[in-house]
């Protein structure tokens, strides 16, 4: 029996028990070999360049950022790095910026140990996996979203002021409307009226669809 190829795989988690167990788990395997752990997205980037992993097992949330920031710019640098998303969050939206920007999976934290180390396998060897208990709510956003691409028109793109554009860009990352009104210097309201107002322009209704037809105007 051929033996598998070595998988390198960077741990980005801001607990620590969560990063030790997972180097317990991948221990006892024969092919899965962790090179390195960050509990944060500025520490994942070094950790990134130093290693060069094959695979990022990367959490949603982070002290620092989100998992999605980090995602974007690992990929931007090294395209051949599989990012796949491990984590507590189920929000549609969430799932749906993670595919947005380039990650090769998304798995919930109640997975069992041999669907993970599957998973792992799977996404090292080019295939994109998602985990069941999100399939069919990411299926129905996607069938959204393309409803909406579709029915779309460049007008309503081009009338978006430059302070929407702004917030939909930090929403394409992966942002919360309070992360958004942090980094801007806006109150959560002002941010949800200028959603809100983005929205009636782009006729979409949730922030995963006008995350993407933003990133489809500007060829992201």
């Amino acid at each position: 029996m051929a033996m598998k190829p070595e998988i390198r795989v960077l741990l980005v988690d801001d607990h620590e028990v969560v990063r030790l167990g997972l180097k317990a788990l991948f221990k006892e395997t024969d092919n899965i070999v962790v090179v390195g752990e960050a509990g944060s997205v500025a520490e994942a980037m070094k950790q990134v360049t130093q290693h060069l992993p094959d695979v990022v097992l990367m959490d949603l949330r982070l002290p620092d950022g989100t998992g999605v920031d980090a995602c974007r710019d690992i990929i931007s640098a090294h395209p051949d790095i599989r990012v796949l998303f491990l984590t507590s969050h189920s929000d549609d939206d969430a799932i749906v910026s993670t595919i947005l920007a380039g990650a090769a999976g998304y798995l919930l934290k109640e997975i069992g140990s041999h669907a993970l180390i599957s998973a792992i396998d799977m996404v090292h060897g080019g295939q994109s996996i998602l985990d069941p208990k999100v399939t069919k709510a990411v299926l129905r956003q996607v069938s959204a979203l393309s409803r909406a691409a579709a029915n779309a028109k460049e007008p309503g793109r081009s009338l978006l002021s430059p302070q929407e554009k702004r917030i939909l860009a930090l929403v394409v990352e992966g942002k919360t409307n309070k992360e958004i009104a942090k980094s801007l210097s806006l109150s959560d309201k002002t941010v949800k009226n200028y959603l809100s107002n983005a929205f009636q322009k782009l006729n979409v209704g949730r922030r995963s669809q006008a995350a993407a037809l933003f990133t489809r105007s500007v060829g992201r």
